[in-house]
């Protein structure tokens, strides 16, 4: 038992809460620094990770795909004469990065984690190879997919879509540092309002800034739930993967309630 209240166990029976047997946990990279901050602030990457370990704790199989907003941001690049190609391998580095220090926090708590790549860091990291990502899930660990899709011109959004249908996930959760999808940004707008449930459809035609398209389109395809919630508030995760009280938005090709 952790000093946080998990058991750190990664070779518990894995028994599934009857609501979803894997998920994957988009964790976006401003959600582990300060707000507005580059880098890693110590609290929220370890409330991330508790996050992780809550829903781990459930015996449900957790696949983490990272961003790298944190390391690195588009924004920087603009003013360079860095073509778009480099550019977005440098930022598939960087979701790396956030990948094993994800991995160092959740390792420290005691579960059994493993990162997978998108490109190639054989010396750091294992490749992304499906059956064997599916094969960790099996056996209980925590596993972290890093670098994309590996391929530029494609947002870890899509990325997480791919995978999560790759692996055959029940549900996308998408962890940011707000409390779900609003009518504006609620980090400029006082008055904004949170939607409680909004289809894939309409969120591409309202251009609702949840995720791109393409993967707003793939998630569609296959029926596949998103929910945006606030990752950083503690027991967020456990009333989302246990349908308790109106947490985050539910993006869903029914429009289903919470």
């Amino acid at each position: 038992m952790t000093e946080d209240g998990l058991s750190g166990d990664s070779s518990k029976t894995r028994s599934g809460n009857g609501v979803y047997r894997r998920i994957l946990l988009k964790v976006s990279g401003e959600s582990l620094c300060k707000p507005g901050g580059f880098g890693f602030d110590k609290a929220s990457i370890q409330a991330a990770s508790r996050q992780i370990a809550l829903v781990h704790e459930e015996g449900i199989e957790v696949a983490v795909v990272t961003g790298g907003g944190n390391i690195i941001r588009g924004a920087q690049l603009s003013h360079l004469d860095i073509d778009r190609g480099t550019a977005d391998y440098m930022g598939m580095l960087g979701t790396a990065i956030n990948a094993l220090a994800l991995q160092g926090c959740l390792e420290s708590m005691g579960y059994e984690t493993r990162v997978l790549s998108a490109i190639r860091i054989d010396q750091v990291v294992e490749p992304y190879i499906r059956r064997r990502a599916m094969r960790h899930l099996e056996k209980g660990r925590i596993i972290i997919l890093a670098a994309g899709t590996g391929n530029p011109f494609v947002s870890t959004d899509t990325a997480a879509a791919l995978r999560a249908r790759e692996l055959g996930c029940d549900v996308i959760l998408k962890g940011t540092k707000v409390g779900g999808i609003y009518d504006k940004d609620p980090m400029k707008h006082h008055d904004a309002e949170r939607i409680d449930a909004i289809d894939h459809l309409d969120a591409i035609n309202r251009q609702i800034a949840v995720m791109d398209h393409t993967a707003l389109t793939m998630c569609r395809e296959a029926d596949l739930d998103i929910i945006v919630f606030n990752i950083l508030e503690e027991g967020n995760i456990l009333k989302v993967i246990r349908g308790e009280g109106n947490i985050g938005t539910r993006v869903s090709r029914h429009k289903r309630d919470h």
